[in-house]
């Protein structure tokens, strides 16, 4: 059993091939539509009004003529924000706002003008609803990079829009200009009150500070004076204070060195007083020179007793007590002057402690003077920018000064700006472009026939055995040996000369229908050389669709090519082959399977040499029970021990049970698809009910093909290629070759 073959995955060849084929097939869709949508835009871009547009060109100048000097404003509220961004979008809003447009609408009589309207009104229109259609007519259009902006307004009359853009950029200059002057009076009358407000505060703020001197008694000089004076007073008893502690100290530290000195050594006195006293430094000389003579001549062996060391100790006594009482009179006048210095920085410290508590009584004094005279100096300073600004602002109120000015007026619009007709006709023709192409691929996914051999594979996912043409209106040959295509209603080709059509392929073994009929058989010849199908079934998935036809085409190929070949009717519902074969009349399938005749009788040779006929014989009541029956099995085997080749017509498969009943005792089944006409969801059911039961699918024949349709060139090429000659003459020479030949849709390569 033959595997069935998948679907092809759709590459970019495949995606061209369709899009060309849809385009071939349903070409008038998209002529149809870009005609009738070129047309209809045609026509509305004629019927729509025109519209004209008139501009004119503001200026916001930051830099105005200011005859004051260049100090900033602030009166104007716009000129602290004059370079953001939102300043210019308010001052857009404000251009169509319901102030301005109700100045125009008034100052032009809008509400009864029959040029704005296009009619006149047999009443004033209301002033909201003017406005709002002002409103509509109009469009702000900044110049990008720069301070300027177009008032435009768009309007069937050129006249009304110059008009209407002159009006509103007046109004909108006059209204600027009413809001700085409004502005200015409210600031003026502001500042007047708080100038009277902040001359009173001056004149209370000086009041404290002359009544706070006159209190503290303060001198007329300033405050940072006397507190100078307070600091070098301070800094002069620090000094002083400072030098009386040293001189104490030092007087301290002499008195008790002096103190150390007693009787027994009257000898140490400290060096410093040596050295600042020179009497008592000889009065010390004295006293060691008496007793270092004394010492001699105690060291001569001379005795306390002896004369001359009782008067050296009289010397000795005699310098030590002038040493001593010396001392003690230093000692004595070192204490007076310590004494002395403890007073004095007694004294010297309620100096200072006195100035110290003078300094912090200035400083608190101090802060509250500053604060007086903050508050004076603030409301003076106030006061004065109060009174320079109040001055100017009714400068400014009498100089009427505006930011915004007219560049250019609205010139009255020459040519209209819509309708665009060239562009409304291109943007029809594009949409039905698109739209041409949406129902072109609409139509062709509407239409579930199959049609091509590349529908076969995709579709159906099974092998593609060959194409047939339509043999029913296939025209006879002329003079010339080109076929001639009908005119008229297409009806069967019956004539004496040329006999049924399902013989076409024997009667005309060098026309087109016996070329496809060998391709077909070639594909099934080398479907499996290994173990050819010896039994074929011919079926369709729904009645008329050929199947007859092609199992006869492929019958009478395989004959010619030499081999036995038998063609059984196994149609017992609808049978054709006793008409076709002339054998009306005669016994057939029927009659052997009822015991009424034998294979041999049955089975006659036909016009077609080595094809054979076994017609269907009498109608039986019960079809699908005598193709069930043993003794159909058995008439099939007879019938392939005395031939290479059974061909079996049997009934379409959807309508009754026969053909899959019977797809069980053959080799192989080809199933047959009627182009342009069995849709591929008939087809799958039909190949479902046959892979069902397990049958041995071989492939699928698309009969009825017009080669006249540019789908079918390469095949129908091919076969002419064959026709024109360059193919064998004698029939049963022409399959001496029996390579598989190429499929139509596929490679040459």
């Amino acid at each position: 059993m033959a595997e069935p073959t998948p679907p092809k995955q759709a590459n970019a060849t495949d995606i061209v091939k369709m899009v060309r084929r849809v385009v071939r097939k349903h070409w008038p869709f998209l002529v149809v539509s870009i005609v009738l949508s070129t047309a209809m835009a045609l026509f509305y871009g004629k019927s729509q009004p025109k519209v004209y547009e008139a501009a004119a060109l503001l200026e916001f100048d930051p830099d105005v003529i200011r005859p004051l000097g260049n100090k900033q404003d602030p009166m104007v509220g716009w000129s602290a924000v004059w370079d953001t961004q939102s300043y210019y979008e308010t001052q857009y809003r404000v251009m169509v706002s319901n102030r301005v447009l109700g100045v125009v609408v008034r100052d032009l009589g809008l509400q009864t003008d029959a040029d704005f309207w296009g009619f006149k009104p047999s009443a004033p229109i209301p002033l909201d609803d003017t406005i709002n259609t002002l409103r509509g007519h109009t469009s702000i259009e900044p110049v990008k990079g720069s301070r300027l902006v177009n008032i435009r307004i768009e309007h069937t009359s050129p006249g009304q829009a110059r008009r209407l853009a002159d009006a509103m950029s007046r109004a909108y200059i006059a209204q600027n200009l009413e809001k700085t002057v409004s502005a200015t009076s409210d600031t003026l009358v502001w500042l007047s009150t708080q100038l009277d407000h902040f001359h009173g505060e001056l004149e209370s703020t000086e009041n404290q500070l002359h009544e706070f001197k006159k209190r503290n008694e303060l001198p007329s000089s300033s405050l940072e004076e006397v507190s100078k004076q307070v600091r070098e007073e301070m800094h002069e008893y620090d000094n002083a204070l400072t030098h009386t502690r040293m001189r104490k100290q030092e007087l301290a530290a002499r008195h008790s060195e002096l103190s150390k000195i007693s009787p027994d050594n009257v000898d140490e006195v400290p060096s410093s007083e040596l050295l600042s006293n020179t009497f008592l430094g000889g009065l010390r000389t004295n006293y060691q020179a008496a007793v270092r003579e004394r010492r001699e001549l105690i060291a001569e062996g001379k005795g306390d007793n002896h004369p001359s060391v009782k008067k050296t100790d009289e010397k000795v006594s005699q310098a030590h007590q002038m040493l001593y009482e010396e001392i003690k009179n230093i000692q004595g006048a070192v204490g007076r002057d310590l004494a002395i210095m403890q007073r004095q920085e007694a004294g010297e410290l309620n100096l200072y402690e006195a100035s110290r508590k003078k300094a912090v009584e200035l400083n608190l004094k101090e802060l509250e003077y500053h604060r007086l005279d903050r508050l004076r100096a603030q409301n003076e300073r106030l006061y004065g920018v109060l009174l320079e600004q109040t001055k100017e602002a009714d400068l400014r109120r009498m100089m009427n000064t505006n930011n915004i000015r007219l560049v250019d007026g609205a010139p009255e619009p020459k040519s209209p700006i819509r309708p665009k007709v060239p562009m409304i006709t291109g943007i029809g023709t594009l949409v039905g472009l698109f739209v041409g192409i949406a129902l072109m691929f609409l139509r062709d996914q509407a239409d579930r026939s199959l049609k091509t051999p590349e529908d076969i594979d995709q579709r159906l996912g099974v092998a593609f055995l060959g194409l047939l043409p339509d043999v029913e209106v296939e025209g006879a040959p002329g003079a010339n040996g080109k076929r001639k295509k009908s005119k008229g209603p297409r009806r069967p080709v019956t004539t004496e000369a040329m006999g049924p059509p399902e013989l076409v392929a024997h009667h005309r073994p060098m026309s087109t229908i016996a070329e496809a009929a060998r391709t077909i058989r070639t594909n099934v010849m080398f479907m499996n050389p290994d173990n050819p199908h010896r039994r074929l079934l011919v079926t369709s998935a729904a009645p008329s669709e050929g199947k007859t036809t092609v199992a006869c085409t492929l019958a009478i190929s395989l004959a010619q090519s030499g081999q036995r070949v038998c063609i059984l009717d196994c149609d017992l519902r609808r049978p054709r082959l006793h008409r076709v074969f002339d054998r009306v009349g005669d016994a057939g399938l029927t009659n052997v399977l009822l015991g009424d005749a034998t294979i041999d009788e049955v089975v006659q040779p036909t016009e077609v040499p080595n094809l054979s006929c076994v017609p269907s014989g009498p109608i039986p009541p019960n079809p699908a029970e005598i193709v069930h029956s043993e003794r159909f099995r058995k008439f099939l085997d007879g019938l392939g021990e005395r031939f290479d080749r059974v061909i079996i017509d049997s009934p379409p498969l959807m309508a009754v049970t026969d053909a899959t009943i019977a797809a069980k005792l053959v080799d192989g089944v080809i199933m047959v698809v009627r182009a342009f006409k069995t849709s591929s969801d008939i087809a799958e059911q039909g190949l479902r009910a046959l892979r069902d039961v397990d049958a041995p699918i071989v492939g699928v024949v698309l009969n009825a093909v017009d080669f006249d349709n540019s789908a079918y060139a390469y095949a129908y090429s091919y076969y002419y290629y064959r026709r024109e000659g360059y193919g064998a003459t004698d029939p049963s020479a022409i399959v001496q070759d029996e390579r598989p030949q190429p499929r139509p849709g596929d490679s040459p390569h």
